[in-house]
């Protein structure tokens, strides 16, 4: 099948590079980095998906057949018989090694981290094949990084405003809504994964599956029920009330969290007679805690009034640090989030006396759609290549745009105080420097998964610094 087969996960143009090199070349090293962005840091993630679901499948003769009939076709060469080296003589192995930072790690930009390095000298483009699929990275690893920056915002206010340990609050403060704003199903998989590796809640059930499938992780998230507006409005406008109520009998119960949607009609109505007066007696009595959505309007003064009246209604406790958490009942703002107005709502909340304990926010596209590869400039570049036995250093320095400046050379990474380092190898064919000096691990070789890791692991790496 064409969509199942790796050789055609490429861009047209890479069918024909085979041809290209200077003769006599028999190695390439590869490297991938974000040359900046929107974040000053990454937090690196995706890899082994990328690795377990693609490049753990065997090339085989049926493959190389095909993409020759495609490029064929399509107006390309194609390496006919490089490719059957791999799948006859190599036994479908991809010749390449792939080396990489740990998956949750956080490196600033400008750094290098993952490199693809050949390993058969009759098949040394297969890096630069490889390019399209491995590039892909960006995604997760970029939705990751803009989840770890909104988690660092919020937790700049929970640190402020209250009592509870950090690790308490923050894994549920963003929960992803964001399944039906992608462009595939694989997006929200791998995207809503990424997000997770900051995060615990979330409604993206392919990210669950996709941690199940490819990080070890029985179950990567959590959720609670709530409503819609059409499990609340098809009660009709007349008995939003009995609505309200049904999702107490249903929910309710002592410990439990139940999200119900209140802007239908009428949300300070709803806030103040409905939830505050009607059901207020119910809602203390289950031992719930009522999540209450608002869903409309500018999302700091609404979320600002919501807290207001449910003061009122429900009363307040004044923690340690001096600010208002709210008896019973928590909000959750879910309409235009992003960093720009949950920085803002939890500035105005705060403002006005109330703790971001809360708080919650729900993000949809602009979580895992909003972003694209310039978000963080992302490359991968041939830096180094083998020419009739020699190293050479492949790089570019164009005198348009000192930014896209690729790096020459063979590299690895180093810890250096808190941080990391990329450096350069001595051209020695050796494949590290000392083993206790890099940070970066051999995770792919010759066609074998090396390293396997869970999203325990990598959210243990994010949580302690990277």
């Amino acid at each position: 099948m064409l969509e199942d087969n790796i050789l055609l996960r490429t861009d047209s143009y890479k069918a024909g590079h085979y041809l290209q090199y200077p003769p006599g070349t028999d190695s390439m090293f590869s490297y991938i980095e974000s040359r900046g962005g929107k974040y000053d840091k990454t937090v690196f993630f995706g890899l082994q998906y990328i690795l377990k679901a693609y490049l753990s499948k065997p090339v085989t003769v049926e493959m190389v057949k095909e993409a020759a009939e495609f490029f064929k076709a399509h107006g390309e060469p194609f390496n006919y018989e490089g490719w059957m080296y791999v799948a006859k003589d190599l036994k479908g192995k991809l010749p390449i090694r792939i080396r990489a930072l740990p998956e949750g790690t956080i490196i600033t930009t400008h750094n290098m981290m993952m490199s693809v390095e050949s390993t058969d000298p009759k098949a040394f483009w297969v890096v630069s094949y490889l390019e399209t699929m491995l590039l892909r990275i960006w995604y997760p690893i970029t939705v990751a990084t803009q989840s770890y920056s909104i988690r660092n915002t919020i937790s700049f206010f929970l640190k402020d405003t209250s009592d509870l340990p950090l690790c308490d609050e923050i894994a549920f403060k963003l929960h992803d809504f964001g399944a039906r704003g992608v462009s595939s199903a694989e997006s929200a998989g791998i995207g809503g994964l990424a997000h997770l590796v900051n995060f615990m809640g979330s409604d993206t059930v392919e990210a669950c599956v996709f941690g199940r499938k490819y990080y070890n992780t029985p179950m990567a998230a959590f959720s609670i029920p709530a409503s819609e507006h059409s499990s609340i409005t098809s009660w009709g406008k007349n008995h939003e009330l009995d609505a309200f109520r049904n999702m107490l009998t249903q929910f309710a119960k002592p410990g439990a969290l139940v999200a119900c949607v209140s802007d239908s009609y009428d949300l300070w109505n709803a806030c103040e007679k409905l939830w505050g007066e009607e059901l207020k007696a119910e809602i203390i009595s289950s031992g719930a805690t009522l999540i209450i959505r608002p869903d409309s309007g500018d999302p700091a003064t609404v979320v600002l009034k919501t807290l207001q009246i449910l003061d009122r209604k429900f009363s307040s406790v004044v923690n340690g640090k001096g600010y208002k958490v709210l008896n019973n009942v928590r909000v959750i703002q879910g309409d235009g989030i992003n960093q720009d107005s949950i920085k803002e709502i939890l500035t105005l909340a705060k403002n006005n006396g109330f703790s971001a304990t809360n708080i919650a926010f729900g993000m949809g596209g602009a979580l895992l759609q909003q972003v694209n590869r310039d978000t963080q400039k992302f490359a991968m570049k041939c830096s180094s290549v083998t020419v009739n036995g020699k190293f050479v250093d492949v790089y570019k320095d164009p005198v348009t745009d000192n930014g896209k400046r690729s790096k020459p050379g063979r590299l690895d990474v180093v810890s250096r105080g808190n941080g990391y380092e990329t450096v350069r190898l001595e051209n020695t064919g050796v494949n590290s420097i000392e083993a206790d000096q890099s940070a970066m691990r051999t995770v792919y070789e010759n066609g074998e998964l090396i390293i396997d890791d869970s999203m325990e692991t990598i959210r243990n790496l994010v949580n302690s610094g990277g």
